[in-house]
């Protein structure tokens, strides 16, 4: 359930540049020179970029699209961001990762729009929650990947992994943010658990004993199934109300814990919330298959075996392997 790398170059900003690199993100913000655009400050006379220079410079397109005068975020992973990452890959170097892989994991460090640690004219400051990269996954061929931003205590963390550790180098066309990890390509796992809302549910799938039992048999399917899936993600007050209203009871058995999570999911494909039209069933991964029905009046909801609406709070959080939702109860099927 994992994958991949990353961006670009620097002009003029030398020995200035070279110390702040070592700089947290609440240092502020480093100027550029005038001409610089965000491909100049990422990829140019950059020690500690080099690796991205080398992956960025694989595709010529990209590197015309990014010197542009568009708007854009770059999270540039240092060399040692990439070192770690090839490690836990089949590739000695970024030249040896196939092109369609690399040029996704490149622009999923890629934003539209200026997004900053500080305010600034023209750019929009960091909070949490979700926004979009200019990649895509396999699940998807319309709805680009999401990026999970936690942004609290001074510090921005990126879909989990990927700390900013300097921000706010301002070019011509945008802004570049040293990250210390390559920000690899997310699957349903990696957005359950980047988000702290999704903590419990996160907690319940990879358990793989006491309370919940052994919920291995689920977790493998997330990383296995190979048609996209759709999951209703409970949040964590959706379980705090279960556990307060009875509906997920002291004693539960693992086994019916399997049966709740696997009525969350359906392998029916990657549903997105443009498709979730007044009435529609769908069809959970369940065994015998169990339905819920899409109820749009007074807001999107999906209603379970008992009739009982859960309310869709999130919709189209893309990853690798399909798409996820949030939902503010359990769905129960029994």
């Amino acid at each position: 359930m994992k994958n991949h790398l990353n961006l670009f170059r620097i002009t003029v900003l030398g020995l200035v540049f070279l110390f702040l690199t070592g700089c947290s993100s609440d240092e502020g913000t480093i100027a550029a020179p005038p001409s610089a655009t965000i491909i100049g400050i990422a990829t140019t006379n950059q020690p500690n970029l080099t690796t991205l220079a080398t992956a960025l410079n694989r595709f010529p397109d990209l590197v015309t699209t990014l010197n542009s005068t568009g708007n854009f975020t770059v999270f540039a992973p240092t060399n040692a961001a990439f070192t770690k990452f090839l490690a836990s890959t089949t590739f000695a170097t970024v030249n040896d990762v196939p092109l369609p892989i690399l040029r996704e994991i490149v622009l999923n460090h890629v934003l539209n729009g200026s997004y900053t640690t500080i305010a600034t004219a023209g750019a929009t400051t960091f909070s949490s929650g979700y926004l979009k990269t200019l990649a895509k996954g396999s699940a998807s061929s319309t709805n680009t990947l999401s990026m999970y931003v936690n942004a609290s205590a001074g510090s921005v963390l990126l879909n989990g992994i990927s700390f900013i550790t300097t921000a706010n180098i301002f070019g011509t066309n945008g802004v570049v943010h040293i990250v210390d990890d390559v920000i690899s390509l997310p699957s349903i796992a990696t957005h359950a658990v980047a988000n702290p809302s999704f903590s419990t549910l996160a907690a319940v799938v990879s358990s793989t004993g006491g309370v919940f039992g052994d919920q291995s048999a689920v977790a493998s399917v997330f990383a296995s199934y190979t048609a996209p899936l759709t999951v209703f993600a409970p949040t964590n007050d959706a379980f705090a109300a279960a556990v307060a209203t009875g509906a997920w009871a002291n004693n539960i058995t693992p086994a019916q814990i399997t049966k709740v999570l696997q009525y969350h999911v359906t392998g029916a494909g990657n549903i997105l919330a443009t498709s979730l039209t007044q009435g529609r069933v769908i069809s959970m991964i369940t065994s015998p298959v169990l339905t819920t029905t899409i109820d749009l009046v007074g807001g999107a909801k999906i209603k379970d075996t008992q009739n009982i609406a859960a309310n869709i709070s999130i919709t189209d959080v893309q990853c690798t392997n399909g798409v996820l939702h949030a939902v503010d109860k359990v769905l129960r099927p029994f």
